[in-house]
């Protein structure tokens, strides 16, 4: 028999017990949607990361303060949790002949609180910080102006808005020239932040940014008005981010007074060690969920064996009338062989298609990123091709072994 019949003869046997094939293909159906959309949740989450990352420097040190440790009870908190990183040191990375490979730095403290525009109120992240923040974090100003040298020498009472503080603040009209009032001080909206489009962390986009001296002076406070809760360090170029990080660790070292690098009190990060930590993350749930979506497919290969072993013994009369016109096994192997295949390639194919459709829906019911993957929907169809004709070997290999005598006794 030739090949061609081959395929049309498997055909024409699922499609003559067709709720028994849908039946036997729901479960690698079921297995390939799920293979689709949990690797298209996987790369649309690392794709979001990257974008994140990117949008803000590829070029980005991060120092953050070390812990702190209770001499009473001994207990120590987490990272982040000192303030051992001061004003003093952000401005000790400025010096060319210290950090040449520093482009720009920028301390910045942070505090949670509630502004103000009349009968409004909106609680934000307030930041405190210098002019040279929107160099290092490569941000612009939609409307008005970013802060100066000026509004930091005289502890002015101005804010620069993120666009999402802005619009729940002032829901018409232009914020820039209006005020708006924290703690009982009067703030007038110099200016409005672009938006980071690909950023799903709203703490991008809802910010409220006032000069460091008006922060410490007027807004804030505290005993410790000269720390800052991180350093943003901007080396002159990507290629030059491992110089950068040596000198910042170096002058931070020499400052404190610290001769050993492992009793740092402070943390140095890059945007690439927090990308490979995220993508680290990514890959981690989407190997747990892609292996759930490979016990399906296994079960759905259970279904294929099993139907085929049953389509076997339905047809051992027509083995028999076959073999005794002159089949040889090898092509009663096939018969069935290329029947298991045609059930996983149509259960493959539906599959894929529940996939992309999952992909479409998904997005509009959720904040998840579905990226699909052709390559993958290709690779899942092979897969599941594969799981029905390896499923598919035994009752083949049994029909083929059947005697012509035998099967045409068989009732």
């Amino acid at each position: 028999m030739k090949w061609a019949d081959t395929v049309r003869t498997a055909t024409e046997a699922v499609r003559s017990h067709r709720l028994r094939s849908v039946l036997t293909m729901l479960g690698i159906l079921i297995g390939i949607t799920a293979v689709i959309l949990t690797v298209g949740l996987g790369q649309g989450a690392k794709a979001e990361v990257q974008a994140q990352i990117s949008e803000l420097g590829t070029n980005l040190l991060v120092v953050s303060p070390g812990s702190t440790t209770d001499a009473s009870t001994g207990s120590r908190g987490g990272l982040g949790s000192s303030s051992t990183l001061t004003a003093q040191d952000a401005a000790a990375l400025t010096d060319d002949a210290v950090a040449p490979d520093v482009q720009a730095v920028a301390g910045t403290t942070t505090t949670s609180g509630s502004l103000t525009n009349g009968t409004t109120n909106w609680t934000t992240s307030l930041m405190g910080t210098t002019p040279s923040w929107q160099e290092v974090r490569s941000r612009t100003v939609s409307s008005g102006r970013f802060l100066t040298q000026t509004d930091i020498d005289n502890a002015a009472a101005v804010v620069v808005l993120g666009p999402d503080t802005a619009s729940e603040l002032f829901t018409t009209g232009t914020p820039v020239g209006q005020s708006i009032t924290y703690d009982g001080v009067q703030l007038t909206v110099v200016g409005v932040l672009s938006e980071l489009s690909s950023s799903e962390n709203t703490s991008n986009n809802d910010v409220a940014i006032v000069p460091s001296s008006t922060y410490a002076q007027r807004l804030v406070g505290g005993t410790t008005r000269d720390a800052v809760s991180s350093i943003y360090v901007k080396a002159t170029s990507a290629d030059t981010l491992s110089a950068a990080y040596q000198e910042t660790n170096q002058t931070l070292l020499n400052i404190h007074g610290i001769t050993s690098a492992s009793d740092a009190d402070f943390t140095i990060a890059t945007q690439e060690s927090i990308l490979t930590a995220a993508t680290s993350v990514d890959n981690t749930l989407t190997l747990m969920l892609g292996g759930i979506a490979i016990i399906s497919l296994l079960v759905g290969g259970i279904g294929v064996m099993n139907i085929m072993l049953v389509s076997v013994t339905e047809r051992t009369r027509e083995i028999g009338l076959r073999k005794a016109l002159g089949a040889r096994p090898p092509s009663i192997r096939r018969q069935f062989l290329v029947e298991a295949s045609v059930l996983g390639f149509a259960g493959g194919l539906v599959g894929v298609g529940l996939g992309f459709a999952g992909a479409v829906i998904v997005p509009k019911v959720s904040s998840a990123h579905v990226l699909l993957s052709v390559p993958a929907a290709t690779a899942a169809i092979a897969v599941a091709v594969g799981i029905a004709v390896i499923f598919g070997v035994y009752p083949a290999t049994r029909a083929a072994r059947l005697a012509p005598i035998d099967a045409l006794r068989s009732e």
